[in-house]
C-alpha cells in the first residue's frame, strides 16, 4: 500500500513539472506577425532553428515553448517575410546615376553598353555586388533575381553576404565583358549551373537579354539547355514600344510574348521582366503557362516605358512579383518598400481608380508573389512552420509611421527601406538593430567612390 502511494505521488509530481523548452537559434517576440499565409498575429512570435521556421503564433503560446540563443523583442514592429526582388542587375550599383533622364535605347546604346565594355570585370562585379548586398540587407530584401555578367562571381558574393539569389548569366548576341563569343558563354553556363545547382541559397539561371538582342536560333538553344540542365530562364519581355517595333519587324508583325510562345520558349521556368506592353492574349498565355512576370514600376516610370497591366495580370492569374530593375538610371535604388508604394500609386492613377490595388496585395507581390514567380514558393515568401527563415523586422514606432491603424498600410504607404531594423535570411542574422553584419559596408562605399572616378575617365576616352 505504501509503495503504491509513493508511486502515485511520484507520478503526480512528474505531471506537474514544466515541460522542457525546445532549443531555438532565434526567437522574434511581441511583434505584429504578417505571415502572408493567413491573418496577422498581434503580439506574435516566430521561432527559428537550423535556418527553418519551427513555430509561428501568439507570443503567449510560443515563447514558453522555446529557449533561444538570440531573442529579438519586436514590440511595436512588424515581422514580415523577407522581400523578394524579382528583377535587378546588382553590380550596376557602380553605375548609379551615370545617365539619368533618357529613354531606354539611348541609355543602353550610348551610355551603359560602352561603360560596361570599358569597366566591367571580376573586381567591378565583386564590389558592385557587395555594395548592392548592403543596400538590400538594409532595406529588407532577402532574395533577389539578377541578370548580369560574371554571374558565378556574383553568386560567391551573394552567398558570402548570406542572401538568397536566382542569378542569371546574361547571354547576348554581341561580345560581352566576360564571354566574347556565343560558344564561350554556353560553355560558361554549363560550368555555372554545374557548380551552383542544388546550393541552399543560390539558383543558377540562363538570362538571354531580350527577344531583340538574341536570335531565334540562340533562344531555342537556351530553351533546350535550360530544360536539359534544369535551370530557370530570365529575360526582358515587352518593356518598351521600341522593343515591340523591333520584334514585329523581324518576326512577321508578332509581339514579343507571342513570338517567344511561337518558338516554344515559354514555360513555368521562365521569368519575364517588365511585361509593360503585354496584350490580353499574351497575358492569358503567360497565366496558362505559369510564366513569372517581374513588375518594375519605378524603372518603367523613370524610362517612360509605360504602365504595365498589373491589375489585369493579377485577375488573369499571372504569377507576378515586384522588382527594382538595375540601380543605374532605370531606378537608382534597390528599395523594395519604396517599390511597393510606387506600384500601388502607379496603378491607381493610371486606372483612375483609388481601389485598383490594395496595400495588402502589394505586400503579397513583394513576398509570396515574387517567391511564386521565381519558383521558390515552397521555400520562402510566407512565415509558416517548415519554410526557410527569411524574416524582416520593420520599426513602426517612427514618427512617419505613427499612428498605425493598418500594419499593411503603415508598411507600404508610410515606411521606407530605412524602417527595416533586422534582416534574417535562411536563419542567419544579416542585420541587427540597423547594423549590417555580413558585408563590409564602409569598404564597399569607399570602393564605389574609386570606381566613379575610373568610370568617368573611361567615358572621356
Amino acid at each position: 500500500m505504501l509503495r503504491r502511494l509513493i508511486l502515485l505521488t511520484a507520478l503526480l509530481a512528474l505531471t506537474t513539472l514544466p515541460l522542457l523548452a525546445e532549443p531555438a537559434d532565434i526567437l522574434i517576440t511581441g511583434g505584429t506577425v504578417v505571415t502572408m499565409a493567413g491573418p496577422n498575429i498581434e503580439h506574435g512570435s516566430v521561432a527559428i532553428r537550423n535556418g527553418e521556421i519551427v513555430a509561428v503564433g501568439p507570443s503567449s503560446d510560443i515563447d514558453a515553448k522555446f529557449e533561444a540563443k538570440t531573442v529579438i523583442r519586436a514590440g511595436g514592429m512588424a515581422v514580415v517575410p523577407g522581400f523578394v526582388n524579382t528583377h535587378t542587375h546588382v553590380p550596376m550599383t557602380l553605375f548609379r546615376g551615370i545617365a539619368d533622364d533618357r529613354d531606354l535605347m539611348d541609355w543602353l546604346t550610348n551610355f551603359i553598353f560602352p561603360a560596361e565594355a570599358k569597366n566591367v570585370d571580376r573586381d567591378f562585379v565583386k564590389w558592385g555586388t557587395r555594395l548592392a548586398a548592403a543596400e538590400m540587407i538594409r532595406s529588407g530584401t532577402t532574395t533577389f533575381c539578377d541578370m548580369y555578367y560574371y554571374e558565378s562571381d556574383i553568386a560567391r558574393e551573394t552567398k558570402a553576404a548570406g542572401l538568397r539569389g536566382v542569378l542569371g548569366e546574361t547571354l547576348i548576341d554581341f561580345p560581352a565583358p566576360d564571354n566574347k563569343t556565343w560558344d564561350a558563354v554556353i560553355a560558361y553556363m554549363r560550368g555555372f549551373v554545374r557548380d551552383w545547382k542544388g546550393d541552399r541559397l543560390i539558383t543558377p539561371a540562363f538570362a538571354p537579354h531580350a527577344p531583340y538582342t538574341v536570335s531565334t536560333e540562340h533562344l531555342r538553344q537556351i530553351r533546350s539547355l535550360a530544360t536539359e540542365l534544369g535551370a530557370p530562364i530570365l529575360i526582358h519581355v515587352s518593356e518598351t514600344k521600341n522593343e515591340l517595333q523591333q520584334v514585329a519587324e523581324k518576326h512577321n508583325g508578332m509581339t514579343p510574348g507571342a513570338y517567344l510562345d511561337s518558338i516554344g520558349f515559354l514555360g513555368d521556368d521562365v521569368v519575364a521582366a517588365h511585361g509593360v506592353w503585354l496584350t490580353p492574349d499574351e497575358i492569358k498565355t503567360f497565366a496558362a503557362k505559369k510564366v513569372g512576370v517581374a513588375h518594375c514600376p519605378e524603372s518603367n516610370m523613370m524610362l517612360a516605358s509605360g504602365v504595365a497591366p498589373v491589375v489585369d495580370m493579377i485577375h488573369a492569374g499571372v504569377e507576378l512579383g515586384l522588382g527594382t530593375d538595375g540601380p543605374a538610371g532605370s531606378n537608382n535604388n534597390l528599395d523594395m518598400v519604396e517599390e511597393m508604394a510606387s506600384a500601388a500609386r502607379l496603378q491607381k492613377v493610371s486606372r483612375g481608380d483609388p481601389k485598383a490595388i490594395s496595400a495588402r496585395e502589394l505586400l503579397r507581390l513583394a513576398t509570396i508573389g515574387g517567391a511564386t514567380a521565381l519558383g521558390l514558393a515552397g521555400k520562402i515568401g510566407t512565415l509558416e512552420r517548415g519554410k526557410r527563415a527569411d524574416v524582416v523586422v520593420i520599426d513602426l514606432q517612427q514618427a512617419k509611421t505613427q499612428p498605425v491603424y493598418s500594419v499593411e498600410s503603415a508598411i507600404v504607404y508610410a515606411a521606407s527601406g530605412s524602417s527595416v531594423v533586422t534582416t534574417i535570411c535562411d536563419g542567419k542574422l544579416l542585420m541587427r538593430r540597423g547594423q549590417v553584419l555580413t558585408v563590409d559596408e564602409k569598404a564597399a562605399i569607399a570602393k564605389a567612390k574609386e570606381y566613379r572616378d575610373k568610370v568617368l575617365a573611361s567615358l572621356k576616352k
